[in-house]
């Protein structure tokens, strides 16, 4: 560990506050900010403390079982790894520690269009890796990463949905902050990029990644795209940032076989509702069409029986696993998953459930 002991990271806050001495200023600003005054990102958390579930007791608890599938596919908890960009921004390894620590916990990985490590050096780790996929400019660039993905292994796609362009992010501009040269796109271009050189001016793009995600990302992605992609993979089509049940229930019909309940983690829309106050009416919208995941503020195991309680699948977890990677690496990483896992079976057996499922039929009050 390059900051504390994992000993002494008894829960996430632990590895965020280890993270923080660990990472610079513009770095840890990128990785927990979110856009406008930060309406959002505070709400998310907020909303999933508000969240009360109802225990049941008088049921035997002497195994509780975490494992589920998702996506079909057998994983050892009801969570996946988020897609995250730029990961060798905290450490040497990157995506590459990431998705070794996430093989070894039984969760599934997703690689963004952005990693840092290219697909094939993930999948060839050996877990289950999903890509995740932005639409781009040139719709055929788009095509072209989804084959990569399957010619590599990838095990699903999911088609991030809420990034016409980049949410304005007032850290990133304050710090006018551009990528390292070390730090690339692997998906994109070879050189450096715009995300490279630091912005001037006092505009949207006074982010250089605002800049480039502008330049580089489809303003025009609509449902005649998604049809395009459903009928492109045959791999399973998971479309992340979705908050409306009208939603929903479009892509129940376009045959998406899973959506993620997501705001950005608070990073696009300022002023969005919180992932966990929009999963009830996403569920219900649905109607066991598709599977659905939570995204956006999970922070502990508590959080995915809340998640399981009011109907989803699993959740996601994007920025803890990027403070285990500051605080060490795969190991770090590691300590993040493994820590999820402990807090969930215990969440589980204390709500009276023996397995995933029942957890699916726990009754939830909401307290303001």
């Amino acid at each position: 560990m390059r900051a504390d002991n994992s000993e002494d990271l008894h829960c996430l806050a632990d590895v965020e506050r280890a993270a923080a001495t660990v990472l610079p200023a513009a770095v840890r600003d990128f990785v927990a900010g979110g856009s406008g005054a930060e309406v959002t990102l505070d709400a998310n958390r907020a909303a999933l403390d508000r969240v009360f579930v109802v225990p049941r007791v008088l049921r035997d608890v002497s195994r509780c079982a975490t494992v589920t599938t998702l996506l079909g596919r057998p994983a050892r908890l009801p969570l996946a790894v988020a897609p995250v960009a730029y990961q060798q921004l905290v450490h040497p390894e990157g995506e590459l520690a990431a998705a070794r620590a996430a093989k070894a916990a039984g969760v599934p990985f997703t690689a963004s269009t952005l990693s840092s490590v290219p697909v094939e050096r993930l999948t060839a780790v050996g877990g289950s890796v999903w890509f995740q996929l932005y639409w781009l400019r040139e719709p055929g660039r788009s095509l072209d990463l989804v084959r990569r993905a399957e010619d590599a292994g990838a095990e699903a796609i999911m088609l991030t949905v809420d990034v016409p362009w980049m949410g304005r992010r007032l850290r990133d501009v304050r710090h006018r902050f551009a990528l390292p040269d070390h730090v690339r796109a692997a998906h994109l271009a070879a050189g450096p990029t715009t995300a490279h050189r630091p912005p001037s001016g006092a505009s949207r793009a006074a982010s250089a990644l605002a800049a480039h995600t502008e330049a580089t990302f489809s303003p025009a992605l609509t449902w005649a795209s998604v049809a395009a992609l459903r009928e492109r993979t045959r791999l399973p089509l998971v479309l992340k940032g979705i908050l409306a049940g009208e939603d929903a229930r479009r892509a129940v019909e376009c045959g998406v076989d899973a959506v993620v309940v997501s705001n950005h983690g608070g990073r696009q829309l300022d002023g969005a509702l919180p992932s966990v106050d929009a999963l009830p009416e996403v569920v219900a919208a649905s109607a066991g069409g598709c599977e659905i995941l939570l995204d956006s503020g999970v922070r502990s195991g508590t959080d995915v029986l809340r998640a399981l309680a009011l109907g989803a699948s699993g959740v996601l977890v994007g920025r803890p696993a990027l403070w285990g990677l500051a605080v060490g690496g795969e190991g770090g990483a590691r300590r993040v998953l493994d820590l999820l896992a402990d807090e969930f079976r215990d969440a589980l057996g204390l709500a009276g459930c023996a397995d995933v499922a029942a957890a699916r039929e726990l009754r939830t009050v909401r307290r303001t």
